[in-house]
C-alpha cells in the first residue's frame, strides 16, 4: 500500500517536487496537494507577462489537470490548511474534514511585505504576488488609474512594466540608490533604469515613503523629502516574507523561514519544507531555481536514495520590465578578484565578468543575456577558464575558437 504524502502549497516548488517524484518514486506515495489559490499551479514568473497582455492567464499553467491525474495526485485547490497536528499526523482544513499524512512537505511560499507607514490600509493599496492580484490590476490599468509602485526590486519592476504596458501612468519609487541592488552593480542598474524609463515608467531613487495619503482611498504618496506624487493606486512590492505561521503554530522550528537540514527535513521526523518558505543553513532563497534544486534532492531522499542539498549559487536570469537581466555568483568581487567590463549604453548592453584564481566567480548581464546559462555553468562548476579567458567576454560562440587556437 502506498504511503501518504501531503504537500501544502500548490506553487512552482510543489509542482516540481511532484514531477521529480514521478521520475524516481512513481507509485511509492499516495500524493495529495493542497493549495490556497483556486486554480492549477502556474508559473509565477510570468505574471507580469499576463499583466502586460503578452500572455493569457491559462497559458502560464505549469501542467494540465490530466497530468496530475495521470500521476495519481489528488489536487485540492482553493483550500486553506488551518493547523498541523504533528502528534496525530493530521492537517486541519478550513470547512473540511482533517487529512492524515505519513510524510508532509511544506511549500507554503511567501507573502508580500506591507510597509509600516500611515495610510497603508487605505482602499487602493494592493500587492503584486498572485494571479488574483493580476486580475485586479488589469481592471485598474484599463481604467488608466495613476499608479505608484513602491519597490525597485524584481517584483516592483515587473508590476510597473505590466501596468505601464497595460496603459496605466506609472511612477516607481525605490528606497535604495539603484534598482535591483541585490542582483546588479551600479553601472548595470543605471543602464536598467534608463531602459525602464524608455518604456514610459518614471523612476525615483533614494525615495523613502513617508505616508500614503488619502481620506478613505488613495490620493497620493508623500516621500520623506516632502515630495508628493498624485496617485489613485499604490502597489506594494518592497520584499517578501516566508510563510511560516502554519509551521510555527504546529511546533516546528522556524527562524526567518522553516528551518531544514540537508535533506530538507525540519526538526520533526517526516516533515519537510522547500522553496520560499524554507531556510537552509541560514538562507531563505526566494528564487525559483533553488526551489527546483531542493525539489530534486527531496525527491531523491523520499525515494530512499542518498541525496543532500548543500545550497545554491544564486542566479537571476529573467526579462525585467521587458529587458534581459542576468546576475550570478559574487558579481561585486573583492581585492583578490579581477573584473572585465563591456558596456555599450547606446545598444543597451552591459557585461561584467568577475574572475578569481583562474575561475569565473560572478557575472552580470543587461540587455543581451544569450550567454547567461554558459556563464552560470562556469560559475557553478568552478572550471579553470584559462583556455577561453581572452574571448569569453564575447560569449560562448567565440570560446571554442579560443580553445582550438
Amino acid at each position: 500500500m502506498s504511503e501518504s504524502l501531503v504537500i501544502v502549497g500548490n506553487g512552482m516548488a510543489a509542482a516540481r517536487l511532484v514531477d521529480e517524484l514521478a521520475k524516481v518514486a512513481l507509485g511509492r506515495y499516495a500524493i495529495a496537494v493542497i493549495g490556497a489559490e483556486p486554480r492549477l499551479a502556474y508559473n509565477r514568473v510570468l505574471l507580469s507577462s499576463v499583466l502586460a497582455g503578452e500572455t493569457a492567464s491559462h497559458e502560464i499553467e505549469l501542467k494540465p489537470a490530466n497530468w496530475w491525474r495521470d500521476r495519481g495526485v489528488t489536487l485540492k485547490y482553493g483550500c486553506t490548511v488551518d493547523e498541523i497536528d504533528v502528534g496525530r499526523r493530521e492537517l486541519k482544513i478550513a470547512g473540511e474534514e482533517s487529512v492524515g499524512f505519513s510524510k508532509l512537505v511544506l511549500a507554503t511560499g511567501s507573502t508580500p511585505l506591507r510597509l509600516n507607514v500611515p495610510g497603508v490600509e487605505l482602499s487602493g493599496v494592493h500587492t503584486f504576488r498572485d494571479s488574483r492580484d493580476v486580475d485586479l490590476l488589469l481592471t485598474l490599468a484599463a481604467a488608466k488609474k495613476r499608479v505608484v509602485v513602491i519597490g525597485g526590486g524584481l517584483l516592483g519592476l515587473e508590476a510597473a512594466y505590466g501596468l505601464a504596458k497595460a496603459g496605466a501612468p506609472v511612477t516607481l519609487v525605490h528606497l535604495m540608490d539603484r534598482l535591483m541592488e541585490r542582483q546588479l552593480d551600479a553601472p548595470a542598474a543605471a543602464l536598467l533604469k534608463s531602459l525602464v524609463e524608455n518604456k514610459g515608467i518614471k523612476v525615483l531613487l533614494n525615495a523613502s515613503t513617508k505616508a500614503i495619503v488619502g481620506e478613505r482611498r488613495v490620493e497620493g504618496v508623500e516621500l520623506s523629502d516632502g515630495q508628493r506624487i498624485d496617485a489613485d493606486v499604490v502597489i506594494l512590492a518592497a520584499g517578501i516574507r516566508p510563510n511560516i505561521t502554519l509551521a510555527k503554530e504546529g511546533g516546528i522550528a522556524v527562524n526567518r523561514g522553516v528551518i531544514v537540514d540537508d535533506q530538507l527535513q525540519t526538526d520533526k521526523a517526516g516533515i519537510f519544507a522547500l522553496g520560499e518558505c524554507a531556510e537552509h543553513r541560514g538562507i531563505c532563497y526566494g528564487l525559483v531555481e533553488p526551489a527546483y534544486e531542493q525539489a530534486r534532492v527531496l525527491a531523491q531522499h523520499l525515494a530512499g536514495r542518498n541525496a543532500a542539498y548543500t545550497g545554491s549559487v544564486v542566479a537571476t536570469n529573467l526579462k525585467v520590465s521587458g529587458v534581459g537581466v542576468f546576475s550570478a555568483g559574487d558579481f561585486l568581487g573583492s581585492d583578490r578578484s579581477e573584473t572585465s567590463v563591456l558596456s555599450d549604453v547606446r545598444r543597451g548592453v552591459y557585461r561584467k565578468l568577475v574572475i578569481e584564481d583562474g575561475r569565473l566567480i560572478g557575472a552580470v548581464l543587461v540587455g543581451d543575456t544569450s550567454d547567461a546559462l554558459w556563464y552560470l555553468e562556469l560559475i557553478r562548476k568552478r572550471e579553470n577558464i584559462a583556455a577561453v579567458r581572452k574571448d569569453m567576454m564575447f560569449g560562448r560562440p567565440a570560446a571554442p575558437l579560443a580553445v582550438a587556437a
